[in-house]
């Protein structure tokens, strides 16, 4: 696995975009364009692939350190900057199509139905007892 298969999988999981790295690589004044930055996750076979430095790597982890849990004298809870970076990375639509949703189960609520026990049937054997014989004849 090199810097490269790291830095996609980190991406993919905290669900940044290009201009959300390229702000975590400027808290620690190291500047990368977003083109720079989208050779990294190209296909090792593409013409513009760049392979990704283990200086890169090592800012871009600094970064992150300082963007998701902030500085000694304003620190953050991590979890909130992943919960607002998940809100973020939805599609607006999808985002009002839930909203709208909620706010149709929230005015049109039905009334819950009452558990009632399914009547129990004796169920009769499909396959009546048979003997066979195979011609033998038993003494």
């Amino acid at each position: 696995m090199n810097n490269n298969d790291i830095f996609k999988k980190l991406r993919v999981a905290l669900m940044l975009r290009d201009d959300q790295i390229e702000e975590i690589l400027k808290l620690v004044d190291f500047r990368m364009s977003k083109g720079e930055i989208g050779n990294f996750f190209r296909n090792a076979d593409h013409p513009k692939f760049v392979e990704c430095g283990d200086q890169v790597l090592r800012n871009f982890l600094n970064g992150l350190v300082i963007y998701l849990r902030g500085t000694k004298e304003n620190p953050k809870n991590p979890m909130d900057v992943i919960a607002i970076h998940k809100k973020e990375a939805q599609p607006k639509e999808f985002r009002e199509k839930k909203i709208e949703n909620r706010e149709k189960t929230a005015t049109t609520t039905t009334p819950k139905k009452k558990f009632v026990p399914k009547k129990q049937v004796k169920k009769e054997p499909i396959v009546e007892k048979v003997q066979f014989k195979n011609g033998k004849n038993k003494k």
